[in-house]
């Protein structure tokens, strides 16, 4: 058995080592079983070197713990962690292994052969994640808490995905605030359902579960069937999920018998918390689930570049549409586009955040860098206004604030306004060029069923729920969104269906 690590995370794996880490399709999996293939991956690395030297390991694992050993392996040796998506076309992964520098990666067995094209044509290093190795003793090299750990790369909703470089700080950082906020501890037990190439998969659902001693449930995909079950039928004390997928399960219920809806509604009603991130809630699904089980979802706000900053409280009132107070650890202040801070209550300014949360830089990309920053402030291009201490999120200043008639208009409001229309799914606001606006308001909708909705219809209805300004001069019926697979809406891909 190891002793000690050079990771923070692993070495309190070390401290929990007979409690259940890990339960994933292949079994239940204690903190024990995971350091030590983790040391195998270690040393299958590290093999007649001393330190990797922050050399770029790319890795695909399917959820598991085959993914948390291959991850904190590649740390202990001293290399950046670069997760990949198993289900990312080709083309993706590749710009993902070209733009980081990637030379070896660690693939589960499963997925060998799907990444085998890119394996020859870029003369890459393969290793197999489940390696039989016995674990000798192995030198591992000294790290610093400022060594580069990992590189995610921004979902690219606005522009080409940027590698974003967070250290062994920075994660720990991320790791703490959120586990103090929301008191994880190691008697809970997580329903683990999200893309693990991300941060809210990663961060948030994983390792502030991990870190805590509690264990994690893995699940391969999203079935809202499997997922309800789940919920009946294991003792489950937290979910984190995207609104995507809360719109999805309320489907399910909805469509459920008496006593199968009582007994969901009852099972879900017995966790201690559940959150919902990485999209706008909608209002109205918000106060469908409290209807449904009891439980108000937390939201809360982050970026890859800085994690969590913003989340309603743990205790206390959890305000529909707002994502919350600073998180502890994290500095915030609003900016206006004058350079002074705001002050006022419901006065609009950019979120700016500093901290030991906050990425080091994007790979490979100065500029990108350097534009992100105002002297030791991360611009995130997200502009909020703050009421009573609660922030509200009105879009990102590139593609949700919309400009038109000498208005600035959020188009995170008009797209909420939107939704409690009785016709409409789901909808998108994007603005579009326009010689006598400046922008002309564009709606993308999808309808609930198969129905006529008309511009003039839709231009009516509004009139009562939304200043007339701000309600969209041109709409056109969808029969879904385009998004990412965190369920962000891609609004460049929208402003082409205009």
């Amino acid at each position: 058995m190891i002793s000690a690590s050079n990771i923070p995370l692993v070495n309190r794996a070390i401290s929990n080592k007979d409690r259940v880490a890990i339960i994933d399709r292949g079994g239940v999996h204690r903190y024990r079983e995971v350091i030590n293939q983790s040391f195998k991956i270690t040393q299958c690395l590290l093999n007649n070197t001393s330190d990797l030297k922050e050399a770029r390991i790319a890795f695909i694992c399917p959820p598991g713990i085959d993914y948390v050993a291959t991850q904190w392996g590649i740390w202990q040796a001293g290399g950046i962690t670069v997760p990949l998506c198993p289900s990312h076309p080709l083309s993706e992964i590749e710009y993902v292994i070209n733009t980081a520098g990637v030379k070896v990666i660690i693939a589960h067995p499963e997925y060998a052969q799907f990444i085998n094209p890119l394996i020859k044509t870029r003369n890459l290093v393969l290793i197999h994640s489940n390696t039989e190795e016995d674990i000798s003793e192995v030198s591992l090299p000294h790290l610093e808490v400022n060594r580069k750990a990992m590189i995610l790369f921004t979902s690219g909703t606005t522009s080409k995905p940027k590698g974003v470089v967070t250290t062994h700080r920075n994660i720990m950082a991320q790791i703490t605030s959120l586990v103090e906020s929301w008191e994880i501890s190691s008697n809970d037990r997580i329903l683990h359902v999200l893309p693990l190439h991300h941060i809210h998969g990663i961060i948030n659902a994983l390792y502030c579960p991990l870190w805590a001693g509690a264990s994690c449930e893995m699940m391969s995909g999203f079935n809202a069937d499997a997922i309800w079950e789940k919920f009946v039928k294991t003792d489950l004390t937290l979910f984190m999920a995207v609104p995507t997928i809360y719109i999805k399960l309320i489907d399910f219920w909805d469509k459920a018998g008496r006593e199968e809806k009582e007994a969901m509604s009852t099972a879900c009603s017995k966790m201690r918390l559940m959150i919902s991130g990485s999209a706008p809630l909608p209002v109205d699904i918000l106060e469908k689930w409290k209807d449904i089980c009891g439980h108000t979802l937390l939201e809360r706000y982050g970026m890859t570049e800085v994690g969590m900053v913003l989340s309603n409280p743990l205790h206390g009132k959890r305000k529909p549409g707002y994502v919350g107070i600073p998180l502890p650890g994290v500095n915030l202040q609003l900016v206006k586009d004058t350079g002074d801070i705001v002050t006022e209550d419901m006065k609009e300014g950019e979120i700016q955040v500093k901290g030991e949360n906050v990425f080091q830089e994007y790979w490979g990309n100065a500029q990108s860098t350097q534009d992100a920053f105002k002297g030791d402030w991360f611009r995130t291009g997200d502009i909020a206004v703050i009421k009573n201490g609660y922030y509200r999120i009105l879009g990102r200043d590139s593609t949700d604030i919309i400009k038109s008639g000498g208005y600035k208009i959020s188009a995170l409001e008009v797209e909420e306004a939107l939704r409690s229309h009785p016709k409409i799914a789901e909808c998108a606001i994007v603005g579009i060029k326009d010689n006598e606006w400046g922008e002309r308001i564009c709606a993308a909708v999808v309808t609930k069923d198969p129905c006529e909705l008309t511009l003039d219809s839709l231009r009516i209805w509004a009139q009562t729920r939304i200043a007339k300004y701000k309600i969209p001069s041109r709409l056109k019926i969808v029969p879904h969104l385009p998004k990412n697979l965190m369920a962000k809406v891609i609004k460049p891909e929208v402003k082409k269906l205009f």
